[in-house]
């Protein structure tokens, strides 16, 4: 159950949580009692993506272990900076994508709003790294995209994105939903979130009411790459929406040296449907610049999906796609 708190005061907890995150590497190796000359040339990637990452999802992390896998999602490296005509800015075509402000436009029957530029960690590999969302969020547009979704009735499901939508304080993601719920030709409303994973402590009863209090069918996906990042308090999290029926997917990223084991994705398979659920996609790397040393060969990606449907139920294993832009779905592997 919800902590029968405030919702002020469980809003202004998460919110302080987030506002304390570390954005100093530095100070990040010092609380991992780890050597800082891992920083040796990563001043280029951090002035270019800023370090982001919670004290509860440094919690989970080994001290004095450099390679930990949480670790490796979050510090910046100076192979960031190293040239690869093969990494772009924009590796999955959002910009091509873009009918309005705010508002994505790849696949039939969808539609995604960059809600938020704003995200609860800084992943290193994240494919928005680059993305403008000076120019291309949301913002203080939400009238024109109310009117442009209105007028697309062949939109049935829209995605919140970002960023994370989970960044927007309560009563903006309230106002937001209750908007989106008034288009009567939606009928189900996708959240792709990385806070039940990093802060978990975001899932508070408001959430939950905007949520529940919304005709439309709501989906969440979550963003999980490793087993050790789901401990007990993401487990509470992920209870509480399920149990108020949200619909719960996990979509992972294959990275070198975080996850590029059979027994690592098992495991991860595991522990999220023993979390209530459901393994939905491994994506391969998008080729965003910047984050080439988390590539996978296509032929070791193919050797792990072939071993994790020896030792897993059909059930279990993810959907191994990617993403190729302007396709008019996700490419299975």
């Amino acid at each position: 159950m919800l902590q029968q708190e405030s919702n002020i005061t469980q809003q202004s907890q998460w919110q302080k949580s987030l506002a304390e995150a570390i954005r100093d590497p530095k100070e990040l190796l010092e609380l991992l009692e780890l050597p800082l000359d891992l920083l040796a040339g990563s001043q280029t990637a951090q002035q270019q993506f800023p370090m982001r990452v919670p004290h509860s999802y440094i919690r989970r992390m080994k001290k004095g272990n450099a390679n930990d896998p949480l670790l490796r999602q979050v510090l910046p490296l100076a192979a960031e900076s190293i040239p690869n005509p093969d990494y772009t800015l924009d590796p999955v075509g959002d910009m091509d994508a873009v009918i309005g402000q705010g508002l994505l436009k790849k696949y039939q029957g969808r539609a995604l709003v960059m809600t938020t530029s704003t995200c609860a960690v800084h992943c290193r590999y994240c494919f928005r790294r680059h993305f403008p969302y000076s120019t291309e969020s949301l913002r203080q547009q939400t009238g024109q995209l109310i009117q442009t979704l209105k007028a697309d009735n062949s939109i049935n499901e829209i995605i919140l994105s970002g960023g994370d939508p989970l960044s927007l304080s309560d009563p903006q993601l309230n106002t937001l939903i209750q908007q989106l719920g008034n288009i009567h030709h939606l009928k189900r409303l996708r959240i792709h979130s990385r806070f039940p994973v990093v802060l978990p402590e975001r899932i508070n009863q408001t959430l939950i009411d905007s949520l529940k209090n919304s005709r439309l069918k709501t989906v969440m996906v979550i963003h999980s790459n490793h087993p050790n990042e789901i401990n007990q308090e993401v487990c509470d999290a992920l209870q509480i929406l399920g149990e108020n029926g949200i619909s719960l997917f996990n979509q992972a990223v294959l990275l070198k040296g975080v996850n590029d084991s059979v027994e690592t994705l098992a495991e991860l398979s595991n522990v999220l449907f023993d979390a209530g659920v459901t393994p939905y996609y491994l994506h391969t790397l998008d080729r965003v610049r910047g984050a080439a040393h988390f590539d996978v060969s296509k032929k070791v990606a193919l050797e792990l999906l072939e071993g994790l449907r020896k030792q897993l139920p059909g059930y279990l294993v993810p959907k191994f796609v990617a993403e190729i832009p302007g396709a008019p779905y996700k490419h299975p592997l």
